[in-house]
């Protein structure tokens, strides 16, 4: 029991000091599965977790799931599964993630809707159901909702906006604890059809400003690398993806100077013939 009560304050203590207190925990490589969000040539399902307006540039049903074991700690397990659908009427997309183990986790459900508002600008909107749980204390729950858009300025240069949670949905019967509000300024930048580059701001309620950057270069039509850093928690992240006719397969690994490495695993899998996502030109 004291062994379990120690585990159980070293992660709260260290989930919020290194995602700075966000429900759901995003995973430590989050910047690297959303890291096509700002661009044309290289949205996947996964672009929309991190701007809902991206999904509007999705161009076949897929689904992926991403993996993670935080700091090779099992307590720290992250998971994420996300589905997309192109519609007519605009794309739709469902976002789940659960973090944790069983004495304590969080648990989010988020459903996406973006679409073009002409060429120039994409817009989105995501609206989620958010759970914590701790053993001996109970559970509660809070909805949430994100805005997104993203501006082709170039067919080169993208633009915009996310903002997560603006009025901070409240958890529990007595609503003292919140959400934080999360508003973010993205610039992505298509150098050429194999290589791409992104950087964010971010400034979450009541902490420092934070800058994700990273960027992308296709060794091969199959073969692409990633590498970024997250200024909040000095912490850099790398991967290679494989693609397998139109399976593709990402090995992650994230590295944090003081708590380790953080290893995981993505999967897209495409749901129509022509490909789950944005295919590429190369």
């Amino acid at each position: 029991m004291k062994r379990k009560f120690t585990i159980l304050f070293v992660i709260i203590f260290f989930s919020a000091f290194l995602t700075q207190a966000q429900t759901l925990r995003k995973p430590i490589a989050a910047n690297y599965t959303g890291l096509g969000a700002y661009s044309l040539n290289h949205v996947d399902i996964f672009s929309f977790t991190a701007n809902p307006a991206s999904l509007a540039q999705l161009k076949n049903a897929a689904i992926g799931v991403y993996g993670e074991r935080r700091f090779l700690l099992s307590e720290l397990n992250n998971y994420t599964a996300a589905i997309g659908l192109p519609t007519n009427t605009g794309n739709f997309g469902l976002k789940a993630g659960y973090y944790g183990f069983s004495d304590y986790n969080e648990t989010q459900i988020g459903l996406a809707y973006g679409r073009k508002l002409g060429s120039k600008v994409d817009i989105g909107v995501q609206f989620n159901y958010n759970g914590i749980r701790i053993a001996g204390y109970g559970s509660a729950t809070a909805i949430s909702f994100e805005l997104g858009t993203v501006m082709h300025i170039t067919d080169k240069l993208h633009a915009g906006v996310h903002v997560a949670n603006p009025l901070g949905g409240k958890f529990g019967k007595d609503q003292q604890e919140k959400l934080s509000s999360v508003y973010t300024v993205g610039l992505g930048y298509d150098a050429s059809e194999k290589f791409f580059i992104s950087a964010e701001i971010e400034k979450e309620e009541d902490q420092p400003v934070n800058v994700n950057a990273g960027m992308q270069y296709k060794f091969l039509p199959q073969l692409l690398a990633r590498i970024g850093i997250s200024t909040a928690t000095s912490s850099v992240w790398t991967g290679l993806g494989l693609t397998i006719k139109s399976l593709r397969l990402d090995i992650t690994t994230s590295y944090h100077p003081r708590l380790g490495i953080t290893p995981g695993l993505l999967l897209i899998v495409p749901l129509s013939h022509e490909g789950g996502y944005k295919k590429e030109n190369n």
